[in-house]
């Protein structure tokens, strides 16, 4: 499997049955999904649920990790751990040929998160990725920037009056686009729960910093420009309203459901890494097990169903899992903590279950048990849907514009038990494996 990208590949039968099942795979674009910072190819799994569920060839769905999916201060000098806006872009054609070659596709849709979309607009300024993308919907990306002063970072490609998004920016055609003429765009941006759309600098750091944008940054003349009410940064790609609007704009038709439609039997995989997000790159070396636990409690029923030990790619599987079960994923490597990670039950398979070794912190070392409870596909703020985390509001989280997804809970108790972490209509139980024995424990969320 190819180091930098995850295809989602086997097909297995729908357990209620596919919304759409397509006649000619042919008339389904291959869909190619860029993740944005911090992120990596797991952010999609239910956005490709979602397409699954209404028919869409699993063959003809892509998400890839960029290697180093931060930028750095300047959009052009290279640096440990980051990629330059050209890296980025290069990644990203790479894929876009390695998916043609494997699909046979004259052309591909780009769908892109955040950062994502900066890479997308550069790559389409190309003759080739103007010759073989049809289509490019961008969710949340600062367009206009998260500020534009030359105050602050001025070479930062975030940065509205930076070299960078000038350039993207500068008018296109007597009409003075800002697209890609000949390209089919679409942008989705939050009404104002976008961390990243702000008018002061709070969110990197910079309380004081006047941003001088709006949240029409993400906008871009000539797309199509779609606003969702109360979405967070986040889930301007990976909701349902989200994934809703990106079928629509590529297929000219509504999905059939925004639901995930369960299968009978279920294949789950994907890439180990360690360490911060500034990286992805796989973890060869590290031990992952996988226990059946009770859904209600957490607890473990009988021993390990699945243990592996990665090679040079870093995958952990395949693992044949029931898609009724809740399940423990324990895993460790050279430098990291013992993870224990538990998921509420999967509904389909997925090649991109993405497992990050974290260590402990020196905060967490104080504490007899460490609970991290994780949101990957959107942030947490108090007061926009039920959530819990030990029967209280999650610590470290508080009301107004989401910009955190992970609250840690740090307990005394030298005694195991179960906790509870709850968001929405979705409920993990853990168990709280001990500090001192350089265990962390985390409840990782679907939706």
């Amino acid at each position: 499997m190819h180091p930098r990208s995850i295809v989602v590949a086997a097909v297995v039968a729908c357990a209620a049955g596919c919304a759409h099942v397509p006649s000619d795979e042919a008339a389904y674009p291959p869909v190619i999904f860029v993740h944005g910072a911090f992120g990596d190819a797991s952010r999609w799994t239910t956005t490709l649920w979602r397409f699954e569920s209404n028919g869409w060839p699993r063959e003809r769905l892509f998400a890839f990790d960029v290697i180093y999916p931060i930028a750095g201060p300047e959009f052009d000098k290279p640096q440990p751990r980051r990629t330059t806006a050209g890296e980025h872009t290069a990644q990203l054609a790479a894929e876009v040929e390695r998916v043609r070659r494997l699909t046979g596709a004259d052309k591909v849709v780009l769908v892109a998160n955040s950062r994502g979309g900066l890479a997308v607009r550069d790559y389409l300024r190309s003759d080739e990725g103007r010759r073989v993308v049809s289509r490019a919907i961008l969710g949340g990306t600062p367009n206009h920037g998260i500020w534009n002063t030359p105050e602050y970072l001025p070479r930062y490609e975030f940065n509205g009056s930076g070299p960078l998004l000038t350039s993207l920016n500068a008018p296109r055609g007597p009409g003075g686009l800002e697209i890609t003429q000949g390209v089919a765009f679409m942008t989705i941006r939050s009404d104002g729960l976008d961390k990243w759309t702000q008018p002061d600098g709070r969110w990197v750091g910079q309380p004081k910093l006047r941003t001088n944008v709006s949240h029409e940054s993400p906008e871009l003349k000539g797309a199509e420009n779609i606003v969702l009410a109360g979405a967070d940064h986040l889930e301007t790609s990976y909701g349902p309203e989200a994934f809703a609007h990106t079928y629509r704009f590529i297929t000219g038709r509504q999905p059939a459901t925004k639901a995930v439609v369960a299968e009978r039997s279920i294949v789950l995989d994907g890439k180990v890494s360690t360490g911060d997000e500034a990286t992805n790159i796989p973890a060869p070396g590290a031990t992952i097990e996988v226990y059946e636990v009770a859904c209600e409690s957490g607890e473990r029923i009988g021993p390990a169903v699945h243990r592996k030990t990665t090679g040079g790619d870093g995958m952990w599987g395949p693992f044949a899992a029931k898609p009724t079960a809740c399940y423990e994923f324990v895993g460790w490597a050279e430098g990291t903590a013992i993870n224990h990670t538990y998921r509420s039950p999967f509904p389909r398979s997925s090649m991109v279950v993405q497992m990050r070794l974290m260590a402990l912190d020196d905060n967490d070392r104080k504490a007899a048990s460490v609970i991290r409870m994780i949101r990957s596909r959107g942030f947490l703020a108090l007061g926009r849907t039920r959530m819990t985390l030990d029967g209280k509001d999650p610590p470290g989280i508080q009301s107004g514009v989401p910009g955190l997804n992970v609250s840690t809970l740090r307990l005394d108790e030298p005694t195991m038990r179960s906790v509870v972490a709850e968001y929405d209509a979705e409920r993990i139980a853990v168990r709280t494996w001990p500090v001192r024995e350089n265990r962390l424990v985390r409840a990782e969320f679907h939706y």
